[in-house]
């Protein structure tokens, strides 16, 4: 009967870690990076009431919504329980990947914190610009000499609660909302002037990868019961056979 015992708890066991053990990570298609600033940097987009530039600390990075023009980044403390921002990010190549994050900066006047200017993904030829408000684009763009993307939609630039969904309303407008670049003379260009785009089907094979993700789990509202059900069976002939087995031993 120790046997039976001993089985019986093994397969009481098998059946908690299949029931309670936690889902793998999907960091490949959200590309969540922890980042850590040495000293203040500005952001742009819809960001908290005050958070307009981050002190000196550790970030998370994450993509919100891919799609294939644009994506929506969103930044969040450490321990990613407080969003402090929601950005428009353009999808810019750059010649060589790298095997480390990249974080990219529009150099600022002595005594100004740094523009947050992209986000390159280790392993990935393309990274993410991010789009500024016009007027701030456009300072930005005489200090440093270069070009700097912006949207001239009338989004709100900050909010007293953050964007958790990329079904919100502003989130909505953000992924709706033209874009541009503008010079450092204060011209505006199009996109494909600031911007190298990365190949179609390399950026398509990129988006994909949220709803093969997707398609690989359970439907959210799916039952764990027939699996406790299954194992719960596997037990009881598991035992009912090491029985029948004892059984003829004596």
């Amino acid at each position: 009967m120790s046997v039976l015992r001993t089985v019986a708890t093994v397969f009481c066991l098998a059946l908690m870690g299949a029931v309670f053990s936690p889902g793998a990570k999907a960091d490949a298609w959200n590309k969540r990076t922890v980042v850590t600033f040495s000293g203040p940097v500005e952001i742009p987009g819809v960001h908290l009431k005050g958070w307009g530039v981050l002190p000196a600390g550790t970030y998370v990075f994450k993509i919100l919504d891919s799609q294939s023009n644009r994506h929506i980044v969103q930044i969040f403390n450490k321990d990613q329980t407080k969003i402090y921002a929601t950005i428009i990010a353009i999808p810019n190549y750059r010649l060589k990947a790298t095997n480390k994050t990249v974080i990219t900066f529009s150099e600022r006047p002595a005594g100004q914190p740094e523009a947050l200017r992209a986000w390159f993904y280790p392993g990935k030829n393309w990274g993410e610009q991010f789009v500024y408000p016009k007027a701030r684009a456009l300072e930005i763009a005489k200090a440093t000499n270069t070009p700097v993307l912006f949207t001239p939609a009338e989004i709100p630039m900050e909010t007293a609660e953050p964007m958790k969904s990329a079904d919100e309303v502003v989130v909505v407008e953000l992924k709706r909302a033209p874009v541009m670049a503008v010079q450092p003379t204060g011209e505006e260009v199009e996109l494909a002037q600031a911007v190298t785009p990365p190949p179609p089907e390399e950026l398509a094979a990129d988006t994909a990868e949220p709803a093969q993700m997707a398609a690989k789990e359970l439907p959210s509202t799916a039952s764990s019961l027939p699996l406790i059900a299954l194992l719960g069976l596997l037990a009881l002939g598991g035992a009912w056979t090491l029985r029948m087995v004892q059984k003829r031993v004596l």
